[in-house]
């Protein structure tokens, strides 16, 4: 769960916290936590791994893109957001077609308002990673001679 879901938008629309990604972790690793508290911590940690999940798949798609800014965060939200519900419904743990508006407008800016964090970080991130490293050295003669021909 991001800070916006539950200082932002939770507050705003009177929503409970999502159990999905728990349910999911349950599903894909036949896991029944006994407590209530039990399956609230796994929620956490399944929570946390999406966001991890979202990270590494903006580096990956972006990078192997070459995208950066915008273009590289509509890109990661459309794939990583409809694989994650197409691979929900095709589990059978949600029913997009019985969402409301709302439902809709929720999972879309919470989606969307995480793409916006990661890519920012992930920008962040590789400027600083840029910054370290030296530049390139200049092209050497050899590199700028036109190629040759062969008949």
């Amino acid at each position: 769960m991001t800070a916006f879901q539950r200082f932002v938008e939770m507050p705003l629309t009177g929503r409970n916290e999502s159990y999905a990604p728990s349910d999911l972790v349950m599903k894909l690793f036949r896991v029944a936590p006994k407590r209530k508290r039990d399956r609230r911590r796994l929620n956490y940690v399944a929570h946390f791994g999406v966001g991890i999940a979202w990270g590494v798949g903006h580096g990956l798609i972006a990078t192997r893109a070459g995208l950066r800014g915008q273009r590289a965060i509509g890109t990661v939200f459309g794939a990583i957001w409809g694989g994650d519900v197409l691979a929900n419904t095709a589990l059978g743990l949600t029913k997009p077609w019985r969402w409301s508006r709302q439902d809709i407008t929720i999972e879309i800016v919470d989606k969307l308002v995480l793409a916006e964090a990661t890519g920012l970080t992930f920008q962040r991130l590789s400027a600083k990673t840029h910054e370290d490293k030296p530049p390139p050295p200049p092209p050497t003669d050899a590199s700028r001679a036109p190629a040759l021909e062969s008949t």
